[in-house]
């Protein structure tokens, strides 16, 4: 009982520096921000943050944790039967209502400064997050399948939809508000995907 005491304080310890850093990062900047004030501002201690996180960057880290848990769970709502564009379609569509309306611009915008400036712990180029290996899986099925050619390799295909991803929310940022996420990520991608299944697409199911 003691221990089990012991690992919810600490679970609650995690949540609240965790909490407290993002809101720090949202309101002053993620380079204006120390692991004192942070620490300072949860009530906590510097062990106590170093005990649950490598950095400042390990927030991020945690936070696309969470991100990738709504992919899996989203991917998994997607019916079977729907073609390899369709459920590319749907990820996407997904993704940026989540990013949008969940996390939002700011947050995003602070979580995408700051992960490009990690160059030793970027999350973003690690292949084994859970959106690459869901984008991969989607391509494998869509090979098993015959909807792709056997020759398409899925770790270039899955870098190349992810850049789409990524090439969108910077624009998202760059443009301002009079840029559609939702409509310019879908216009974006579904031209990528002709042109994909154009090249790699098997007879019979090419733009489909």
């Amino acid at each position: 009982m003691v221990n089990g005491n012991r690992q919810s304080q600490a679970e609650q310890t995690k949540q609240r520096l965790f909490e407290t850093a993002l809101e720090l990062f949202k309101e002053k900047g993620f380079d204006q921000v120390s692991v004192d004030e942070i620490v300072q501002k949860s009530n906590s201690s510097k062990g106590a943050f170093y005990g649950h996180f490598k950095s400042k960057y390990g927030i991020f880290i945690e936070k696309f944790k969470e991100i990738d848990h709504f992919y899996e769970e989203y991917v998994g709502q997607i019916p079977e039967d729907r073609s390899f564009k369709e459920k590319v379609l749907l990820l996407f569509e997904g993704q940026m209502n989540y990013l949008e309306h969940v996390l939002g611009k700011d947050l995003m915008r602070t979580v995408y400064i700051s992960g490009l400036n990690e160059t030793d712990e970027n999350f973003f180029s690690n292949s084994e997050r859970s959106l690459y290996r869901i984008v991969r899986g989607l391509i494998g099925e869509a090979i098993e399948r015959g909807e792709l050619r056997r020759d398409a390799d899925p770790r270039q295909l899955t870098w190349l939809i992810t850049r789409c991803m990524r090439g969108t929310l910077y624009d998202w940022h760059a443009f301002g508000d009079t840029f559609d996420l939702q409509k310019e990520s879908k216009e974006f991608i579904e031209l990528f995907l002709d042109g994909l299944m154009g090249r790699y697409g098997v007879a019979g199911q090419r733009g489909k």
